[in-house]
């Protein structure tokens, strides 16, 4: 049976993963909240009593009415208003609540990846968002700050697959299923965690399962002063991988090299920008003034400048804005991230993407490869590599890099779908590429001229056309032969061939 996804306004509550995305990147919010809101739209317009409520977030629990009122109203400050300046839920005094927006209900088709396939053979773990124990948002962004660094340092240890942060994040931290979650996520192992931070102190509460047997592999609470944060982390990552150090090819060698410290303040606002940068216009250019903030207060740490590259390529390639001007920035800010860690993989993943931009082939690979050996499982170099195998005329690696990067990050952006359809269409598979083109999540990017002229190669002319029609109404000026005079392929065969599928689809020579 298909699972159900509720659309309202920038929002997407999906009940199969028993997440909630806006603007296409997962929400972190409580567990209660979430409960709350799946109930309430899963009613569909209907008031549904103050009791429902209480047993949808509170199941088998005795607590006082006052508090599904404090988790209505956490919820009301998640969610703001609604495009029509309206609230999302309404109240009924006395009786219960209704969710009052407007609401499109959706079947979800099953992945074009399958998730599990290809990481039964390694040894596979996915770090759940940690539960923060406060309704103060800073803690949300504190606590997504630990994880996404804990999925960074899992990534670097030698025969472990680490899925990626964005789907890590599209289940909550409620967790109720972890081996409902880790067959959707294809992994072996999960991490679920908690973080309360309080008056200059922290504690973090982690546990590792074995997910296909249900088994408690270790746990622990750290108890310390919010300084050592650090230091901290750099325990649960030997934790995790002594726990699974009889399934790791590790060499006698191996250590895990601590994290650089920082003081408090930057790390902060290093957490709050990363998270930002894919998120929309104005959430990009937020983020490179929180990075700007960090990187004013520890200009030698080497990570901010790497995320304020990722921030500026983001800016000139998926939004337009200032394109030259945001390269030059990108390329400057990746380079400055590498004179003072060259072991960055963020830094040297976006020059192999600037260096892809560029048409200059072999340095983007030699970058990515570095990228690669740094964090195997860094899915978004993986992508941006197919793109560069494509112009190097190794179609089927392409579409073989794209879907393992699919694996390890099998609830991705859309423009993950764009470069998998790139790939399907340059290899000739395109019942598969117009599957990836066709997902939601690609929006109405360039993509679509990749739609047109897969339908097109396929004999279906009126649909091709009509995708074709679509595009230019946002790429007027678009010309087949202007396209591929500027694209870098290596051989004269493989840009044709994209060039053939453009006019069959009716796309201007």
């Amino acid at each position: 049976m298909a699972r159900q996804r509720f659309v309202f306004g920038p929002f997407v509550l999906d009940a199969g993963s028993s997440a909630l995305f806006e603007n296409g990147l997962p929400v972190a919010i409580g567990n209660r909240p979430f409960a709350l809101l799946q109930a309430l739209v899963e009613a569909q317009g209907q008031v549904v009593p103050k009791a429902a409520l209480m047993d949808a977030a509170w199941a088998n629990t005795n607590v006082e009415e006052s508090n599904l009122t404090v988790q209505i109203a956490a919820l009301r400050r998640r969610l703001g208003v609604s495009p029509d300046g309206e609230e999302w839920i309404a109240t009924f005094p006395r009786v219960g609540y209704r969710f009052a927006g407007l609401l499109t209900i959706q079947e979800c088709e099953a992945p074009i990846v399958n998730a599990g396939r290809g990481l039964g053979a390694e040894p596979s773990i996915a770090v759940l968002p940690f539960a923060y124990i406060s309704l103060d948002p800073e803690q949300a962004h504190f606590a997504d700050g630990l994880v996404d660094d804990l999925i960074a340092d899992l990534s670097k240890v030698p025969g472990l697959l680490v899925i990626a942060r964005h789907s890590s994040f599209a289940f909550n931290a409620r967790s109720t299923d972890t081996q409902l979650i880790a067959k959707k996520l294809g992994v072996r192992y999960v991490v679920e965690g908690s973080v309360r931070r309080v008056a200059g102190q922290v504690r973090i509460g982690i546990r590792l399962t074995e997910a296909t047997t249900n088994r408690c592999l270790w746990a622990e609470r750290y108890d310390g002063d919010l300084a050592d944060v650090f230091g901290l982390q750099d325990q649960v990552v030997h934790k995790v991988v002594a726990a699974l150090a009889n399934v790791l090819p590790l060499g006698p060698g191996f250590d895990h090299a601590p994290r650089r410290r920082t003081n408090i303040e930057a790390y902060d606002f290093l957490v709050r920008g990363r998270v930002l940068v894919m998120h929309s216009p104005a959430g990009n250019d937020l983020a490179r003034t929180l990075l700007a903030k960090a990187a004013e207060l520890d200009p030698n740490l080497a990570v901010v400048y790497a995320w304020l590259a990722v921030s500026h390529y983001n800016a000139a390639v998926q939004y337009g804005e200032d394109i030259h001007a945001n390269q030059a920035l990108g390329l400057a800010y990746a380079q400055k991230a590498m004179s003072l860690d060259i072991n960055d993989p963020t830094a040297h993943s976006v020059l192999g993407f600037a260096r892809l931009c560029e048409g200059r082939l072999e340095e983007a690979e030699s970058a990515f490869q570095t990228a690669l050996r740094t964090n195997p499982s860094h899915a978004d170099t993986m992508v941006n590599m197919a793109n560069l195998r494509v112009l190097q005329g190794q179609p089927h690696d392409a579409v073989e890099l794209a879907e393992n990067a699919l694996r390890l990050n099998p609830y991705p952006p859309g423009w993950y779908y764009w470069d998998l359809g790139f790939a399907y269409y340059a290899a000739g598979r395109y019942v598969q590429a117009v599957k990836a083109l066709r997902k939601e999540e690609v929006g109405r990017l360039p993509a679509k001229r990749i739609l047109a002229a897969s339908l097109a190669q396929l004999g279906q002319l009126s649909e091709a056309r009509q995708e074709a029609c679509r595009f230019l109404e946002i790429n007027p000026g678009f010309l087949a032969s202007r396209w591929a005079a500027s694209q870098p392929f290596k051989r004269d065969e493989d840009r044709q061939h994209f060039v053939d599928g453009y006019t069959k689809a009716g796309l201007p020579l």
